[in-house]
């Protein structure tokens, strides 16, 4: 038998502010109009002085535990998906680790912005397949709101926060992770970033974006890496129940979807509820339609994320 890494278990975590397009029409140029013509978001959640990346991330993962039937206590290995930690250092997953309650596991942040969580399912899934753990929990959290420019109304109506997280189980079977599929592209920096860091500004900085050219490489990046991995696994897009995107912008997902061929039914889409929320998109929007009820045991998932770097990547699995 195969052994793979199956999905135990989701939870996801939401600050507790909700702010809705007409709110924020109230403190920057723009009308909900504007904003859900351009990228289909009505609202998006910003997290509160008392709530921070590992706070959120926390939360998701007592969530995911209780979805799976765990304790914090069975997990030996944690992998945390932020562009936004608590901390230059430590890793916000050892926060996570200790308010958990765990004494001792594996623990580490991983760090490629919007695509952050397929690279921590693929690392996670290597180590649970190679043994260094039995069970994991794979974890995407942002506060993003704290690296907003909230006077530029191309970036800020974007981006929210949240997490969400998976438990991870080592099996043999058929179901769990089929294949995954990573890149990165360094040229392509200046088109997503941030104008700051320890090493460089001494600062945080604020996010900085051109638009335009980021669509225009997301939607032919994202069409092809699913390509790729369907083809790792075997599959065709006509085996696939559904797709879980980066929920980076409606505009994206429609091109990405149409130039798959794969009907738009087939498309889990929160980012109308959530905005962007970079590393914590992928994990919320699985979340979101497993509770739902869409997702159901058996069937066959594609994840798929781009974000700055430039990075990508897509997964496939059969829950």
């Amino acid at each position: 038998m195969t052994r793979r890494s199956v999905i135990l278990g989701s939870g996801s975590a939401l600050p507790a502010r909700r702010l809705d397009n007409e709110e924020l029409a109230k403190q920057v140029d723009t009308s909900d109009e504007w904003i859900v013509e351009r990228t289909g978001i009505r609202s998006r959640y910003i997290a509160g002085e008392h709530e921070t990346t590992g706070t959120l991330a926390t939360a998701a993962a007592k969530a995911a535990l209780a979805a799976a039937g765990l304790e914090a206590r069975d997990i030996g290995l944690i992998v945390l998906a932020t562009a936004t930690p608590d901390q230059t250092f430590p890793a916000t997953a050892t926060k996570v680790q200790a308010a958990l309650g765990i004494d001792d596991c594996v623990a580490f942040d991983v760090h490629a912005v919007c695509t952050g969580f397929l690279y921590a399912l693929t690392v996670a899934d290597s180590l649970l397949r190679s043994g260094t753990a039995t069970k994991a929990l794979v974890i995407g959290a942002e506060t993003f709101s704290r690296i907003l420019d909230w006077e530029d109304r191309g970036t800020c109506v974007l981006f929210g926060d949240g997490a969400g997280a998976i438990v991870l189980g080592a099996e043999d079977g058929e179901r769990g992770i089929l294949a995954t599929k990573l890149h990165a592209d360094g040229r392509h920096n200046d088109l997503l970033y941030v104008d700051g860091g320890p090493s460089t500004t001494g600062t945080v900085g604020k996010l900085r974006m051109k638009g335009r050219e980021v669509f225009r490489h997301a939607v032919v990046n994202l069409a092809a890496v699913m390509g790729e991995v369907l083809d790792l696994a075997g599959l065709r897009a006509e085996d696939v129940d559904w797709v879980v995107p980066h929920q980076a912008n409606a505009r994206i997902l429609d091109a990405t979807a149409r130039k798959l061929g794969l009907p738009p039914e087939k498309v889990v889409v929160t980012v109308d509820r959530h905005a962007n929320t970079s590393a914590a998109s992928v994990p919320l929007a699985f979340d979101t339609a497993v509770k739902d009820g869409r997702i159901k045991a058996g069937d066959v998932v594609v994840l798929e994320a781009m974000g700055g770097g430039f990075t990508w990547g897509a997964a496939v699995l059969r829950y």
